[in-house]
């Protein structure tokens, strides 16, 4: 069978599942690669690669094996000097290998957007030892925020309201962190008003931004997405700019083609809206699963035609939507799910995605619940009434 393109993708959770669908629509192959067999992504992929995303020479013997046209990562948890080796040797990562090194780790993306392109940030430090986190600490003030500079869904994220908090703080970062450094980023709490999600497609024909994503989140990790997000045009346009300035220098020796998920805090300044950059995924966010609903194109869509350097429209269109988690709330590899009835009966626009993982553990996203409706709030009443009539049975 004849194929558009060959993809090796690069973890194989629940947003590497639905890209999956989306590149296979389009007749590309996926193979897709995680540390565990039987990843939701792999279940629908032509064929699957089992190993640590940090063991590079079997990242490479995967390159070797399938000779693919794009390396595309769905993690952060990647060794990516190899990344940028196979880039120079000939190797399409998507975006580009300078992007998975600098968002893999916070402090890079971080000292990109402050120092290099004069983007509003919040205060920070970085700390390698507790010392350093109290000095950080002092710097910042408090309350302040300290994660680790490489970790996912806000693992090892924690707010600090006092001093005595500040060493639990960095033992509960540095067990949850990702790879081998053990480095945190001390960083100012902002009191925002909102927080947005831009997802911002670079392709062939130049820069589209998908209308604004609102979310809330517990943990640091998303519990409800909706979109559009209510927001003025000026600050709207301030945060469009940012974006395209970040996503530009992400390029490197790629051709930079992708979405990325880009972050951004807002609140009120003297008199007008004040934009801050908090981060940036350059693959599709999950807070942007309520694309799945609102939007005519996906981000996984969106993602997928940038990628194989096929159209993508100028405007994005968009109805109001809302997203809301299914969470598990503890260990076990013995389940079921419940109330799917009951979800898919709520009056209205429902829809639900079960996301097909081997074993659940607390607070692990097992599936989320979308729904459309006139505006956003009802959306989200009633992805959060869908939501909440799923249950996990338990048999072990």
């Amino acid at each position: 069978m004849a194929h558009i393109a060959t993809i090796l993708l690069l973890g194989s959770g629940e947003l590497g599942r639905e890209f999956v669908i989306s590149a296979k629509r389009l007749g590309a192959r996926v193979i897709a690669c995680d540390a565990y067999d039987d990843a939701p992504a792999m279940q629908l992929a032509d064929e699957r690669e089992v190993f640590s995303m940090l063991d590079g020479d079997a990242l490479r013997s995967a390159v070797a094996r399938h000779r693919p046209d794009f390396i595309v990562p769905e993690i952060e948890a990647i060794r990516t000097e190899v990344l940028a080796e196979l880039e120079q040797e000939g190797s399409n990562v998507v975006p580009s290998a300078q992007a998975a090194q600098l968002t893999m780790n916070r402090d890079a993306i971080r000292d990109l957007a402050a120092d290099e392109l004069g983007i509003v940030t919040s205060r920070y430090r970085y700390a390698e030892t507790l010392d350093e986190v109290r000095a950080g600490a002092e710097f910042t003030g408090l309350p302040c925020v300290i994660k680790p500079v490489m970790s996912s869904s806000g693992k090892g994220q924690s707010k600090v309201e006092t001093e005595a908090e500040l060493a639990s703080a960095w033992d509960y970062a540095v067990a949850n962190m990702r790879g081998d450094r053990a480095r945190v980023i001390v960083e100012e709490f902002i009191d925002f008003d909102y927080e947005i999600t831009l997802l911002t497609v670079r392709h062939r024909g130049g820069i589209t931004f998908c209308p604004p994503i609102g979310h809330r989140q517990e943990r640091g990790d998303y519990q409800e997405s909706w979109q559009p997000a209510v927001m003025s045009a000026e600050t709207l346009a301030k945060a469009q700019d940012m974006a395209a300035s970040v996503v530009e220098a992400l390029r490197g020796n790629g051709r930079g083609w992708g979405l990325y998920g880009v972050e951004f805090f807002v609140r009120s300044g003297e008199g007008r809206e004040e934009v801050i950059f908090s981060e940036l995924s350059p693959r599709p966010h999950d807070t942007g699963m309520v694309t799945l609903i609102s939007q005519d194109l996906s981000e996984f869509d969106l993602h997928a035609r940038a990628i194989l350097g096929l159209p993508v429209p100028d405007q994005i269109a968009t109805c109001p939507a809302a997203s809301a988690v299914i969470l598990a709330d503890r260990d076990s590899d013995s389940f079921a799910f419940q109330g799917l009835t009951e979800a898919l009966s709520v009056e209205g626009d429902v829809d639900i995605r079960l996301f097909g993982k081997p074993s659940t553990r607390p607070f692990r996203r097992m599936g989320v619940a979308l729904a459309s409706a006139d505006n956003t709030d009802e959306a989200r009443d009633l992805a959060g009434e869908a939501a909440g009539a799923i249950r996990i049975r338990y048999y072990d």
